[in-house]
């Protein structure tokens, strides 16, 4: 049986891609191990599914000025170590890394012992982890063909990025039953991301009155972010968050409105569903999920708003538009070459595992 190593960690768009490849490497007869941190967010996704587990020391490679960038070398330097002990051990015969800091000495600790790497990069550009370790990778998959520009041309390789495959069998009848919803009107699902975003959820719910004249609303609207003055409203259900039964919510929507992170919108074009995205601003992240949609906005996968340009007469604007031309981004959607990742990435894996 062939043995594979999965790395990737520090928050969950590190870790849900190589989630989503464990199936194919089951069935493709593959022994998987996981090397994260000892306490990261990876650890209880990956213990939780059965997966053997191996937490190591890993430090954050900061570009700004800390007292931690004095103590993190010498934890990323111990987690080397400790890698070279684990795949010793483990006798793997691949590493698929998925980025993050905790991957760095795993790829790093790998390719000392001629173990082929296979690392996937989500973002528009590569982050800083994944910048260090593909200089010891034998390919760098990617989710956007604007990123190749940045990656070795011998090693780089256009997949998308991988989607849960549950996610493709949602049932929206399912979905109807859990909103109480029905058919007289098209949905509208708004994802405000896991801790929700306050700027999106406002302009929602001040449009909320015209909206619901022509369509129905299901809001996630993240931890504690729930209006209680707008329960009970005919078309319109709000929910904190949800988890497995988020395949039905899809199957059942027309419209998506939603934030730009790369595994989001991914699933979105997986899943062909029209979507107006509202990147986080660039005051509170590197820009990478305004790069992200940008890209959609061109490729015609998605219409695109920024936070500084929501007002709710643009929103309602927006979103009866994306509607009326729904059709035209189901149709740019259904002939992207980002939308077959898990077949094109088990290629690779098993190309190089031989």
């Amino acid at each position: 049986m062939k043995q594979i190593i999965l790395t990737g960690g520090g928050t969950a768009g590190h870790v849900t891609p190589n989630i989503a490849l464990l199936p194919s490497l089951a069935q493709a007869g593959y022994k998987v191990s996981y090397i994260g941190s000892y306490n990261g967010i990876e650890k209880q996704l990956i213990e939780d599914l059965g997966i053997p587990y191996y937490g190591i020391s890993s430090g954050k490679l900061r570009r700004y000025k800390s007292l931690k960038n004095l103590s993190d070398p010498f934890r990323v330097l111990a987690g080397y170590f400790q890698s070279r002990r684990l795949i010793k051990k483990l006798k793997p015969d691949i590493v698929f890394s998925k980025g993050g800091f905790v991957s760095v000495p795993v790829v790093l600790a790998a390719a000392h012992k001629h173990i082929p790497v296979i690392i996937h990069e989500s973002d528009m550009t590569p982050g800083l982890a994944n910048r260090i370790a593909m200089k010891s990778a034998s390919k760098i998959c990617c989710n956007f063909p604007e990123t190749l520009k940045y990656l070795p041309e011998n090693k780089a390789v256009l997949t998308g990025s991988p989607i849960r495959h549950e996610l493709l069998l949602g049932n929206k009848f399912a979905g109807l039953k859990l909103c109480g919803f029905n058919t007289s009107k098209p949905i509208i699902l708004v994802v405000g991301g896991s801790t929700g975003a306050v700027k999106v959820n406002n302009a929602v719910r001040e449009i909320l009155p015209e909206l619901l004249k022509r369509f129905q609303v299901v809001h996630l609207c993240g931890k504690g972010k729930t209006d209680n003055s707008l329960n009970n409203i005919p078309g319109y259900i709000q929910f904190e968050y949800i988890s497995k039964e988020m395949r039905d919510l899809f199957a059942m929507s027309d419209l998506v409105i939603s934030r730009a992170g790369a595994n989001a919108i991914c699933e979105l074009l997986a899943l062909r569903k029209p979507n107006l995205l509202i990147p986080l601003s660039a005051n509170a992240s590197r820009g990478d999920q305004i790069l992200n949609a940008n890209s959609f906005k061109e490729h015609g996968y998605s219409s695109v708003m920024t936070e500084e340009e929501i007002t709710p007469e643009k929103l309602l604007a927006a979103v009866n538009d994306l509607y009326k031309n729904r059709q035209s981004y189901i149709d740019a959607m259904e002939a992207s070459p980002q939308s077959d990742a898990i077949n094109k990435i088990m290629s690779l894996i098993q190309e190089y595992s031989k």
